[in-house]
C-alpha cells in the first residue's frame, strides 16, 4: 500500500467532512433528512461497493481462504477489543453498565461507513470486498456480545439476530453465492453497480460532517473521563496492539494491511442508537463518535505507518 495515496485519501475525506460541516451549520439535518442520506448509505452505495467488489474479483480458492481468515479475524479482534476496553472502563469511577457501554465503543469501529470506501480507494474492489467481510465480523459482534453487554445478559435475543439481517449483509451473501455458482451480471449491470459505489465515500463523509452542529449544539456536555477512555483504547493502544500482533503473525499482506486499516477506524456511527435502544447514554455515544472521527484523520495514517514498520 502507498503510503502516500493513504494520505491523500485521508485529507480528501477531512476535507468533504468539512464541507458537511459548513452544509450542517448552514442548514442542519432533520430526523427525515438524516434518515433519507443513512438510508441512501447503507441501503445503496455499500451494497453496490459490495457488489462491485465481488464481480470486478475473480474468486479463486485462494480469495475464498481469505475472506474465511478475514472474518475470523474480525470476529476475534473486536471481541478482544471490546474486552479491552471494558478492563480500561474498569479503572473509572462508575457502573457496570456504564462500563459495558464504555468497552463498546473502545472495540467496535466505523469500519462499514468509512472503512469499506476508504480499502476501495486504498486496494480496489479486491479491499472493498475483505472490508466488507471485516465489517461483517463487526455486525456479528454488535448484534450478538454487543446487544449482550447492553442488556446485561448472557443470552442471545431475536431482536438483536434480526438485525444481522440487513441490504449490505445480504449483498454480501448473495455476491458470493453467484459467485460461487459462476453467475456473472450482464455489464450494464455491472456498470449500475460500479457507479452507485462511487456515492458511498463522499456521502458518507458529508453525513459525517452534517452531523456535527448537531452534536455540537444539540447535545449535553459529556465528562471528559468518559469519552476519554474509549477514544485512547480505539484509536490507539487497540490499533498498535494490532499491529503488533499481525507483525507477529505469518498473515497474508492484504489481510494484514485491510485489517489494521478496519481496526484503527473511529467508534461505530451507531454507537448513539444504540444506546437509545438499550437505555444507554445516548450523549456519551454520540460525542465519541465525533470526537474519535475527527482524531482518526490523524491516528489512521500513524497507525498504518506504525504497522509497517512493525512488518519490516
Amino acid at each position: 500500500m502507498e503510503f502516500q495515496t493513504l494520505l491523500q485519501s485521508i485529507l480528501i475525506m477531512a476535507v468533504i467532512i468539512g464541507i458537511g460541516g459548513f452544509i450542517g451549520f448552514r442548514q442542519p439535518l432533520t430526523n427525515d433528512s438524516r434518515q433519507l442520506v443513512i438510508t441512501i448509505i447503507v441501503n445503496v452505495a455499500l451494497p453496490c461497493i459490495i457488489l462491485d467488489g465481488i464481480f470486478q474479483t475473480l474468486i479463486d480458492d485462494q480469495l475464498w481462504t481469505q475472506i474465511i481468515i478475514t472474518f475470523l479475524i474480525s470476529v476475534l479482534l473486536n471481541c478482544f477489543g471490546i474486552f479491552m476496553g471494558w478492563l480500561g472502563a474498569r479503572a473509572l469511577p462508575v457502573d457496570e453498565k456504564k462500563r459495558r457501554q464504555i468497552a463498546i465503543l473502545s472495540g467496535l469501529g466505523n469500519t462499514g461507513f468509512i472503512g469499506i470506501p476508504l480499502c476501495a480507494a486504498l486496494f480496489g474492489p479486491k479491499g472493498a470486498l475483505l472490508a466488507a467481510i471485516f465489517d461483517a465480523g463487526v455486525d456479528i459482534v454488535l448484534w450478538t456480545v454487543g446487544v449482550m453487554m447492553l442488556q446485561g445478559r448472557g443470552a442471545f435475543s431475536l431482536r438483536g439476530l434480526k438485525s444481522l439481517i440487513n441490504i449490505p449483509m445480504l449483498a454480501i451473501v448473495g455476491g458470493l453465492t453467484f459467485a460461487l455458482i459462476g453467475f456473472v451480471p450482464p455489464e450494464p449491470a455491472k456498470q449500475i453497480f460500479r457507479t452507485l459505489s462511487k456515492l458511498a465515500s463522499p456521502l458518507a463523509m458529508l453525513y459525517i460532517g452534517m452531523l456535527m452542529p448537531h452534536f455540537l449544539l444539540a447535545k449535553r456536555l459529556v465528562p471528559i473521563r468518559l469519552i476519554s477512555v474509549p477514544i485512547i483504547f480505539k484509536l490507539f493502544l487497540f490499533p498498535l496492539l494490532t499491529a503488533l500482533l499481525l507483525s507477529v503473525y505469518p498473515i497474508d499482506a492484504e489481510i494484514a494491511s485491510i485489517t489494521l486499516i478496519q481496526v484503527a477506524m473511529p467508534t461505530l456511527t451507531l454507537a448513539s442508537i444504540l444506546f437509545a435502544r438499550y437505555a444507554g447514554d445516548e450523549e456519551m455515544g454520540a460525542m465519541t463518535t465525533l470526537i474519535s472521527t475527527l482524531l482518526a484523520l490523524l491516528t489512521i495514517p500513524a497507525v498504518v505507518y506504525m504497522g509497517s514498520l512493525l512488518q519490516h
